[in-house]
């Protein structure tokens, strides 16, 4: 369950990149998340919104939201209004429009840093786009779903920092005195 400053930080996240990116259905806005969240935790330690997100076929998805998309709940209610129409491939797309206005108080500089990059770096992008985009090898979807063949498994975000990162803070974890004294 989500915290209600994380619970803000989502539905205005959500408002952010609705509002500043084209063809922003479920998939891609799940994608935009995933981005936001994993590349925050990579520079901090914390994600943004506090979703967990789950290695499914199409990608990373946040499981607590899924089924928001489709009749909202306590997190999307009133913040947003999800429409469906047939593509021109036959699939069916939800178009998803903010019901409220951006409020950018509950980010930091950082966190708004993140936002606005990557609604300008995926602002003409579609779905299968982003898909495509998460899906790349030395990723977190792709180290669970392909490598470790865990589908439908939780993407634990310490994935999202680099191997050498990792080996080097368990290096200065070992590699400290204190540490050493207490714990040899």
């Amino acid at each position: 369950m989500l915290v209600h400053r994380s619970k803000e930080k989502l539905r205005n996240a959500i408002i952010y990149f609705v509002q500043n990116t084209k063809y922003c259905g479920k998939t891609k806005l799940f994608k935009l998340l995933y981005f936001l969240d994993f590349e925050h935790f990579s520079q901090t330690g914390r994600s943004v919104t506090g979703l967990e997100y789950f290695a499914w076929p199409k990608g990373p998805v946040p499981v607590e939201i899924f089924d928001e998309v489709e009749s909202p709940g306590p997190i999307l209610e009133g913040v947003v209004e999800v429409t469906k129409r047939t593509a021109y491939n036959g699939n069916v797309i939800n178009d998803i429009a903010p019901l409220q206005g951006f409020s950018g108080e509950h980010f930091s500089k950082r966190e708004m840093k993140l936002l606005v990059g990557l609604s300008k770096e995926y602002a003409n992008s579609y779905a299968d786009d982003m898909v495509e985009a998460t899906h790349l090898e030395n990723l977190p979807w792709h180290q669970i779903y392909e490598v470790e063949g865990q589908k439908q498994h939780l993407i634990p975000y310490e994935l999202a920092l680099k191997k050498s990162e990792y080996d080097q803070a368990l290096k200065n974890i070992i590699d400290d005195k204190e540490f050493k004294e207490n714990y040899s």
